[in-house]
């Protein structure tokens, strides 16, 4: 597998997350700049990046909930607050946002067996949202008990690894359009999860295989057969929506679940969002990634 990856690598980037941004979609996307401030932190002797976004709601609480936003193979922090829109959720819901940066020129997670540079040079991304983690409640009036994961493509790959070896510091995760790339192990305790992907992925197939870019993925059932079994989530349910099937997974004993939406529409994109560039899919229309995530997350608190 490892090999298919080396040579499948540019491959991903090209084709799997996001072609470069139009000039139209960077003017469509409504990021406050006034609300926004970047920063650096050097992991491992290596200069580390992201972008934060308070919400311009008046009135908050005195500690904010985090949202901690990984974008896609050969994305960025600002591409991804841009086509998300998750800064305008933010300032909805009262939330602060992080935009970290991946690296390589073109920009990649290590989320395990994917992707680019970060995967060959075995970047350590998850010590590097550790630290970024640490800092944000250190520097800002966040809350530590709640802080969750997003992402999208390479970045909910890295979402899925983060839930295994930071449960401690991670309340919940949501991802969108990926699979588990990592041999992970049992988190040391039950980690929520939402997923969302589309039946049309053609880049990251919900039944699993090689996508178009020759990658073998897990089918997301055994993924979430997977989690199921770690979360201690038995009891399975059903239900089709609008332009959507819902399967979620629940606990008997806890409060903890995992709740997979697979639409109709849309392709490898942001559900709810705008398209990463002029070649990229059409996102879902049917779900919005940033109402059913937050909506997710509320429901959830660390100890």
């Amino acid at each position: 597998m490892k090999k298919l990856l080396s040579r499948s690598c540019l491959a991903i980037l090209l084709l799997a997350t996001f072609q470069p941004l139009s000039a139209q979609l960077l003017r469509r996307g409504k990021p406050s700049q006034s609300n926004s401030v970047s920063g650096e932190l050097v992991v491992d002797g290596e200069k580390r990046s992201f972008n934060i976004h308070f919400p311009a709601t008046k009135d908050h609480p005195s500690l904010l909930p985090v949202v901690i936003a990984l974008h896609g193979g050969g994305g960025s922090a600002e591409q991804f607050e841009k086509t998300s829109r998750l800064s305008e959720k933010a300032d909805q819901a009262g939330f602060l946002v992080v935009y970290p940066n991946g690296t390589g020129m073109i920009q990649t997670w290590n989320a395990g067996e994917c992707c680019g540079r970060a995967m060959k040079d075995r970047v350590d991304d998850v010590r590097f949202i550790c630290l970024l983690i640490e800092k944000i409640l250190r520097d800002y009036p966040a809350d530590g008990h709640r802080v969750y994961v997003t992402g999208h493509s390479n970045g909910g790959m890295l979402g899925y690894r983060l839930a295994c070896e930071l449960s401690d510091k991670i309340a919940a995760i949501a991802v969108n359009s990926c699979s588990m790339v990592c041999d992970g192990a049992a988190p040391a305790r039950p980690m929520p999860i939402l997923h969302m992907h589309s039946r049309n992925d053609k880049r990251v197939p919900y039944l699993g295989g090689p996508g178009i870019t020759g990658i073998q993925y897990l089918a997301l059932e055994e993924v979430f057969v997977r989690w199921a079994s770690w979360d201690h989530c038995s009891i399975k349910s059903e239900e089709a929506g609008n332009g959507y099937h819902l399967t979620t997974w629940t606990s008997p004993d806890t409060d903890c679940s995992i709740r997979y939406y697979l639409t109709d529409d849309g392709g490898h994109g942001w559900p709810g969002g705008l398209p990463g560039g002029l070649l990229s899919d059409p996102p879902s229309q049917s779900i919005h990634a940033n109402d059913l995530l937050w909506d997710f997350f509320a429901r959830y608190r660390l100890p």
